[in-house]
């Protein structure tokens, strides 16, 4: 009954959404900075170009018999989606990029669209995220948090050939260089005696891959910033993040309610919106999107930062090992030296109490692109062999 009291539900963006103030702050939108009285404009167009996911209804049933509509769930999903499409964007279109209704966009631009449609057979689908998030505890239907949504990207992102991207979550708010470096290193090459990253990636640049060389890295780190409520002295660190070039925002909101938090304006968070229901849209016979529904073309929501739950995922997105360095620099220099209750860690070594470090890797499964993976049937067995290879 409270699916069918979601599915007839529409929840539709107010009528009025307040613009934003008169100030001479700067806005900071996923690492660019942005002058209101000087372009407005250009923010306004920096928002509309990023990917918005929400709510649909309509689409084929989960599973071939559950729920045909994420209204009322599929919130954080929604969000995940999100800030995977900004790391996909910025790994084939880049972050200057930029997105304008009934313009012609390139073709990878459809692509990536396509592999987040409401189908079974997208990679990112809503359907393959749901029931991935089975092997999490979650049943089809219910509500994910930050953390969650991390790891199904993660298991979803093996099957992934095209975007080719290593997915790195982080464990007890601690971010480890040399797992990363290692996960990111394709099989024969290490990041000692491995030929210049740049020189790889400039000589595999239109091949669709960056192998052999350095993976591009998807970046989550889970974190609880607070017990009940954020604590004050993470603002400042938590804000930092938002102005550095790899930024992919963050995911978060409050309980029951997801948000893709993508910079911030002084102390009040922008974000996207998931919370509306629109019908299922599908590509088009020449694999074109109507994608007039996938932009939010109005000015974006904002949120006081302490009105944060502290349950939050920070994300991040290096092309090359190059800006994983740089990555690392920013953040002992921005987060860490300035800050006596830390964020997160960053580590150079794998910690000796640890379990060893295995870098994932795709079960033998023939895929290409969106296929992923013939049957959802086939997603469930292959979820032993995830749980035995994280191990």
């Amino acid at each position: 009954s409270v699916l069918s009291r979601y599915e007839n539900q529409i929840t539709l963006l107010s009528d009025y959404l307040e613009e934003f103030p008169e100030t001479d702050e700067p806005v900071w939108i996923l690492g660019r900075q942005h002058h209101l009285n000087t372009d407005k404009s250009k923010l306004l167009l920096d928002v509309s170009a990023r990917l918005w996911f929400t709510y649909r209804r309509k689409f084929s049933p989960i599973g071939g018999t559950g729920p045909s509509s994420d209204t009322g769930w599929g919130c954080m999903l929604r969000c995940g989606q999100m800030m995977l499409a900004q790391a996909l964007i910025c790994r084939h279109l880049g972050r200057d990029w930029q997105w304008e209704k009934h313009k012609k966009q390139p073709e990878e631009y459809h692509r990536i669209l396509r592999c987040f449609l409401d189908r079974k057979d997208c990679c990112y689908s809503i359907h393959q995220m749901a029931q991935m998030g089975v092997g999490e505890g979650k049943s089809i239907g219910e509500w994910f948090g930050p953390n969650t949504v991390a790891q199904v990207l993660k298991k979803l992102a093996l099957f992934d050939e095209w975007n080719s991207l290593a997915v790195y979550v982080s464990m007890d708010n601690t971010v480890v260089i040399e797992d990363i470096k290692k996960m990111c290193w394709c099989p024969g090459q290490s990041s000692s005696s491995a030929p210049s990253s740049a020189h790889l990636h400039r000589s595999a640049l239109g091949q669709g891959r960056l192998c052999p060389g350095w993976k591009p890295l998807l970046l989550i780190i889970p974190l609880r910033l607070g017990i009940n409520h954020i604590n004050p002295v993470y603002i400042e660190a938590f804000k930092e993040c938002f102005k550095m070039p790899q930024s992919l925002g963050a995911l978060g909101g409050k309980p029951n309610n997801a948000y893709y938090f993508i910079g911030f304006l002084g102390n009040e968070l922008i974000y996207l919106d998931p919370h509306t229901t629109q019908s299922f849209v599908d590509s088009e016979e020449n694999g074109t999107v109507d994608d007039e529904s996938f932009h939010c073309q109005q000015a974006p929501h904002r949120m006081k930062i302490m009105n944060l739950d502290p349950s939050v995922a920070l994300g991040f997105f290096c092309k090359e090992e190059c800006d994983f360095d740089n990555w690392c620099s920013l953040v002992q220099k921005e987060i860490l030296k300035q800050q006596s209750l830390r964020m997160f860690e960053l580590v150079q070594k794998h910690p000796p109490h640890w379990p060893p470090f295995i870098p994932p890797c795709k079960p033998e499964v023939t895929t290409t692109g969106a296929e992923l993976i013939e049957s959802t049937d086939k997603l469930f067995e292959l979820e032993e062999e995830f749980e035995i290879l994280s191990v």
